[in-house]
């Protein structure tokens, strides 16, 4: 969507910092919470302040106690074979694996997650996982607990800051965003045992000793083509999916760590 289909799109007065923190606050963002946010700028329409906004808004809601994290993928710095969105010629392959520059966790910018993530990573105070394609990033009082010790093999399994969050009880936003975008489902799909689970080797580039090298890393076959389908089966059955608007889009607010334990019990039942 471009910038001037936002406006045209925009119903009413645009949002600002304090509409979109009054916005959220009336969805039940409350004080306090550890929220993991995923979000689509462009589903809120046309923001005074754009990203900024839409950060400072998330904090204000969270207050100094709350802690605010957000996915700061860099999955182009991955196995070059598995891309699909797009793929690149077999040829360039060990191109890629010989040059692509190594994560630096200041410098890397995210992919796929969209401008508020890579807005917030960049806010001075925020803290990002080390992990080369997986990060994420995190700001408040449970920040460091969350990111520091992101395990580099099965980057979304019990070694992620996935999984922290789920320590601390926390919540899932979904921003403008589905429930295919909710990558807490991978932390189910590492606890879930069910028949087409497979285990694959991934890769990323980084610095050994001041060598550039290809290091590869255990991980899972990740599967979001049923995510859609958890997440309307939990809200349906469960009740706990709360829905409110938010400038010109929508937002879910999620119990992590109930959303996790009812997916582990889907994915088994119905993954063949």
């Amino acid at each position: 969507m471009t910038e001037g289909d936002a406006v045209r799109e925009t119903q009413g007065m645009p949002a600002t910092v304090q509409s979109i923190r009054d916005d959220l606050s009336a969805s039940g963002v409350a004080p306090g919470m550890v929220l993991l946010v995923h979000s689509s700028l462009s589903s809120l329409g046309w923001v005074c302040g754009g990203p900024v906004a839409v950060v400072l808004a998330l904090e204000a809601a969270l207050g100094p106690e709350g802690t605010l994290v957000m996915p700061t993928y860099s999955d182009d710095l991955s196995e070059p074979s598995y891309w699909k969105a797009p793929p690149v010629p077999e040829t360039w392959w060990s191109t890629i694996r010989q040059t692509m520059p190594p994560y630096d966790v200041s410098m890397t910018p995210t992919r796929g997650v969209g401008v508020v993530p890579e807005c917030f990573r960049n806010q001075v105070g925020t803290l990002r996982s080390l992990h080369p394609s997986d990060s994420f990033a995190a700001r408040g009082p449970h920040a460091e607990t969350i990111v520091s010790e992101h395990a580099l093999d099965f980057p979304m399994g019990n070694g992620s800051p996935l999984a922290r969050i789920y320590d601390l009880d926390g919540w899932i936003l979904l921003l403008g965003a589905s429930f295919q975008c909710a990558s807490s489902l991978h932390l189910a799909e590492y606890r879930a045992e069910y028949p087409k689970k497979k285990q694959v080797k991934r890769g990323a580039p980084a610095v050994v000793e001041g060598k550039h090298v290809w290091m590869e890393f255990q991980d899972f076959d990740w599967d979001d083509s049923d995510f859609s389908a958890i997440g309307a089966s939990f809200a349906e059955k469960t009740g706990l999916v709360r829905s409110g608007r938010v400038a010109n889009g929508m937002a879910q607010l999620i119990p992590q760590r109930p959303f996790i334990d009812y997916a582990v019990g889907w994915m088994e039942s119905n993954r063949r």
